[in-house]
């Protein structure tokens, strides 16, 4: 897949994130190119699609952390 966009003049002061999935990716600047690969070695019924990191597991974690 090839598309092209046009930020002129993009400023980005806060950013808040309020979930993150399992597999995700947030870029903020430039870049010329990303490349994205996996690889599992789990048996395919072993995953769990679609699961999202909650709000409440994020502040878990958070907190552990302090």
């Amino acid at each position: 897949m090839n598309f092209t966009v046009h930020n002129w003049g993009l400023n980005v002061n806060y950013i808040d994130v309020l979930g993150v999935s399992t597999s995700s990716i947030l870029l903020v600047g430039d870049t010329n190119c990303v490349k994205l690969s996996s690889q599992f070695d789990t048996p395919p019924e072993s995953y769990i699609v679609g699961a999202a990191i909650s709000d409440e597991t994020l502040q878990d974690r958070s907190e552990k952390q302090t």
